[in-house]
């Protein structure tokens, strides 16, 4: 019998996937309907359904369970859930309640049908105030937001496609029932996932070994959607991220895989997202950093610790690791936390700098905070380690392991 944290909601995973054997029936039907063309979150989010990340749901959000996600973090059946997954369409797209209508992607190709159960009138406002905190159209989530249709179109879904995904990250892309089956296959019980959207740079490196002194197992889970323009694509971060674990991690400790969401970077509204359908994936456990899918300034460092003290203890089974902003510190010659610093005359070895943080990232101890200034800080700001790959210039080895850099110089050079 498995160990494993049981799916959000206490529920069976709930994947809306057509079995193999229906799709061909689906699509010929589908192909007589009305057809919506969906942007490119709303076909990430009909992926997340596909695969079962977003179980219990069965589509796309209501009006009440719409304005209960922004305002309580909780669907019209007291269900905790901290963010809108909906549909929208033009004003003059009619409709009617109980009827199918086939989604399509920008291609023209149908992904899914939808069974119209309800429309209504949203308030991108009031959406992006609650969620993003912002209105700011600078913003990229808010964009999103504010670029949707007046009308949300809600009801259950059937998807008959996962797109490119199962093809393009063959082994990478798994489902949830999948990491479940190899979780169980290796005896784990507790397992961390660790959000990325980036290449893991040493300090990545440092929080996913944390977490390994936590849990039995860690699950590198990659964004495979759509990202901000300037952002590493997710094969390059693959390549890298694939060669860190074979040459600096124990073996038989990590799993790499990637799913299919848009990141909407809305700060701490976001980490609870990650945390719920993490648990659908069977982590216990979610590495919470700092600024945890933030943006600029929008966001305090860690709001996306605060977020998680501020629901109730029964709202999600999964437990956040809170880590401190992570860096090498020369002071004291290794890599270091805001929160946990240690002996320059006799600094620990790396393995008793993952096991302190993690006592104090459990809450089992409290670690001396860094007395040393940012002077003795290694710190380079995304835009300036573009810079550096761009210009040639030398990435310090604190920084990024040799292959990692070599693999993103290589990207940067324009090698295929």
């Amino acid at each position: 019998m498995s160990t494993l944290i049981a799916p959000h909601g206490n529920a069976a995973l709930k994947p809306l996937l057509l079995p193999a054997d229906e799709r061909d029936e689906a699509r010929r039907r589908a192909r007589g309907l009305k057809k919506l063309r969906l942007s490119s979150r709303e076909v990430s989010d009909l992926f997340m359904f596909a695969m079962g990340a977003y179980s219990p749901l069965a589509g796309f959000m209501g009006a009440a369970d719409w304005r209960g996600a922004c305002l309580d973090m909780r669907l019209e059946n007291g269900l905790f859930w901290p963010f809108p997954i909906t549909l929208s369409c033009a004003a003059d797209f009619a409709v009617a309640v109980g009827e199918d209508v086939a989604l399509t992607d920008e291609t023209g190709e149908i992904l899914g049908v939808l069974t119209v159960a309800e429309t209504y009138a949203i308030d991108r406002d009031l959406e992006c105030r609650e969620v993003y905190r912002t209105t700011d159209e600078a913003h990229p989530g808010v964009a999103k937001v504010m670029a949707q249709g007046p009308v949300n179109l809600a009801g259950p879904v059937s998807v008959f496609s996962e797109g490119h995904f199962p093809e393009t990250y063959r082994g990478l892309y798994l489902r949830p029932a999948e990491t479940r089956a190899l979780f169980a296959a290796k005896g784990w019980s507790t397992v961390a996932a660790f959000q990325t959207r980036n290449p893991m740079h040493r300090s990545h490196e440092f929080l996913a070994k944390v977490a390994i002194e936590v849990c039995d197992g860690i699950l590198i889970h990659q964004v495979l959607g759509a990202l901000k323009q300037g952002d590493i694509p997710a094969d390059v971060r693959v390549r890298a991220i694939d060669w860190l674990v074979a040459n600096h991690f124990a073996e038989g400790r990590v799993i790499q895989a990637g799913y299919p969401i848009e990141m909407r970077y809305a700060g701490p509204r976001e980490a609870l997202l990650h945390a719920l359908f993490r648990q659908n994936f069977g982590c216990s456990h979610l590495v919470v950093g700092r600024d945890h899918a933030g943006l600029g300034g929008y966001y305090g460092p860690y709001d996306a610790h605060r977020i998680f003290d501020e629901i109730g203890e029964d709202d999600l089974a999964i437990r956040p690791l809170k880590i401190d902003d992570t860096f090498h510190c020369f002071d004291c010659r290794g890599m270091a936390t805001g929160n946990v610093c240690f002996d320059a005359e006799e600094p620990p070895g790396e393995d008793e700098r993952y096991r302190m943080v993690a006592a104090v990232a459990t809450g089992d101890a409290a670690g001396p905070p860094c007395p040393n200034g940012d002077a003795g800080k290694l710190r380079i700001s995304g835009t300036r380690l573009r810079e550096m790959f761009a210009g040639r210039e030398t990435i310090p080895p604190e920084y990024s392991r040799d292959g990692v850099v070599a693999i993103l110089q290589a990207f940067y050079d324009g090698a295929p």
